[in-house]
């Protein structure tokens, strides 16, 4: 029994190391424990929230690229409505100013026409009075010739 003896003994003197020891870790989780797990917590909170105001502040930014988008997409429909009404416009302007030159044209040509008829209705008047007597001139020349200078020509 020395031995057990010896064990109490050796528990005897070590049981003020232990209870300094329990102290110490009460003491430890009071100071230093403690306040970091609420410290750590705290922290892990905040970057909760941290996190689901990014979130919704992403959701956000989204939302408001989402309408910017839409709006931008609008407006760009607009400006192409009002660029082919613009341009529906033109071609019709166009459309008009060429019919328009046609139609004086047109009016141009049949002046002319009318012009050339009346022209050649007084050239043939005139060709058909003056006829008789270029006829007449034309066969005094023709008898008048001498008779050699017609064998040269044949």
């Amino acid at each position: 029994m020395p031995i057990l003896h010896q064990l109490a003994e050796l528990f005897l003197q070590a049981a003020p190391t232990v209870v300094i020891l329990i102290v110490f870790l009460l003491f430890m989780r009071w100071a230093f424990f403690t306040p970091i797990t609420k410290a750590m917590a705290e922290r892990s909170a905040r970057i909760d929230g941290a996190r689901a105001e990014a979130a919704a502040a992403q959701a956000a930014a989204q939302q408001e690229l989402d309408t910017y988008g839409n709006a931008l997409k609008k407006a760009r429909n607009e400006t192409y409505a009002q660029q082919a009404a613009g341009r529906q416009v033109a071609l019709d302007d166009r459309a008009s100013v060429v019919k328009d030159a046609r139609t004086r044209a047109a009016q141009k040509v049949e002046e002319g026409k009318r012009r050339i008829a009346q022209e050649l209705g007084a050239a043939r008047a005139q060709v058909d009075q003056r006829a008789p007597e270029l006829a007449a001139a034309l066969a005094q020349n023709i008898l008048q010739k001498p008779a050699n200078t017609m064998r040269g020509i044949e």
